[in-house]
């Protein structure tokens, strides 16, 4: 299918073609549809298959031609800043939807004066998207859609409450949109009775899963790289010089390591950059900004980057430790190989890291390659002699 036969704006698909986007993702053939008809949906698709247009195409192609009434049309939740900042960008990119961005940690003045310039769409954080309904600052009673982006995260324990405040403060009828590259049972169940009140069939949620286009498997490379934990850094920077990546995102799970590693990189002339839920939105801001232009090639992150940042060309994803979770695991390599590239993501990690990787391995029915840094080079150790 092609984006005219989706009914999608022909202004639209202009701006789409010029950025080289020409053919429409099979999330975004399946999920279009049932947006533009006003389905309310939870769809599930793997990292970097397109699911962020497909809910926004069918969206603003239905408002691009419309007057605006002055109200707040649509509502996205999202559960972190970059993410926000992101479907914003995104918007911005195809059309001139007036749209505000809503996020915590910055002034509320300012997006309250935002406010006040009739934005048709606003994106931003639960709670802070509550906490502007509360202050009677944010109208919802005119909403008609509410898209919960990375649904998983936004209803997880420390989002839960916030993101089901949202949802009862919104009209009955809201068009209610989720997506997640992995959805648990809990948020299935939360979603279905969110809608168990309604009495027709069309109005209830259905949910939607693609099937699996094995990015995991088919176009992401998986590396083990064997260090203890005090040598881990060191290493890092050997595969960094060895590798020369065009793109290359580090995830670790502990905050206060990434100034660690941040320094040591910087201090052996390794140009990158950090991003830490403990900065300030100008400095994660900045941070974005020069890695996706591609000033620095390297940025140091935790999870909180590792769901729903899109950004092209990323060749690489080293993760310094082996997360608890498999989708945690999933979200982190997830940020390579995205619209139809490959990519390479390696695991650092020492004898009992390498243990839970193969238990991993078999478990997402991966095949994980065996490396080691030689004379500046990566090499397969069962060919070393």
């Amino acid at each position: 299918m092609t984006f005219e036969e989706l009914n999608t704006d022909s202004a639209i698909i202009e701006k789409l073609t010029a950025m080289g986007i020409t053919e429409p993702t099979a999330v975004q053939q399946k999920v279009i549809p049932l947006v533009r008809d006003g389905k309310n949906i939870m769809f599930q698709s793997e990292t970097g298959t397109g699911k962020t247009f497909a809910y926004l195409l069918p969206l603003l192609s239905s408002m691009v031609n419309t007057p605006s009434q002055g109200n707040v049309e649509i509502m996205i939740a999202s559960p972190t800043y970059e993410l926000a900042s992101q479907i914003k960008v995104q918007v911005q990119s195809v059309c001139g939807i007036k749209s505000a961005l809503l996020i915590g940690g910055a002034p509320i003045a300012r997006q309250i004066d935002m406010l006040k310039e009739k934005p048709q769409i606003v994106i931003g954080g639960p709670s802070r998207l509550l906490e502007l309904i509360h202050l009677k600052k944010l109208k919802a009673d005119a909403v008609r859609v509410l898209v919960l982006d990375e649904a998983d995260r936004l209803l997880s324990r420390e989002l839960r409450d916030s993101t089901k405040g949202l949802m009862e403060r919104l009209p009955a009828k809201v068009q209610l949109i989720g997506n997640s590259a992995t959805v648990s049972d809990f948020t299935r169940k939360t979603l279905l009775e969110a809608r168990s009140g309604i009495n027709s069939e069309e109005e209830k949620i259905e949910l939607v899963s693609l099937p699996p286009e094995d990015v995991l498997k088919k176009r992401i490379t998986h590396w083990a790289i064997y260090a203890e934990r005090r040598d881990k850094i060191d290493t890092l920077r050997s595969l960094i010089n060895a590798e020369k990546p065009r793109k290359m995102i580090v995830f670790t799970a502990r905050n206060d390591q990434i100034e660690n590693i941040t320094s040591k990189l910087k201090y052996k002339n390794i140009e990158c950059s950090s991003l830490s839920g403990k900065a300030d939105k100008k400095e994660r801001k900045t941070a974005i900004d020069r890695f996706r232009s591609g000033k620095i090639k390297v940025l140091i992150t935790t999870d909180l980057s590792s769901r729903g940042l899109d950004i092209n060309n990323v060749t690489h994803v080293v993760q310094m430790d082996m997360p608890d979770k498999a989708d945690f695991f999933i979200h982190r390599a997830g940020r390579t190989a995205r619209a139809g590239k490959t990519g390479i993501n390696i695991v650092i990690g020492d004898a009992f890291e390498m243990e839970s990787y193969a238990r991993l391995e078999k478990k997402l029915g991966i095949t994980v390659y065996p490396k080691m840094l030689y004379e500046g080079k990566v090499v397969d150790p069962n060919t070393m002699e």
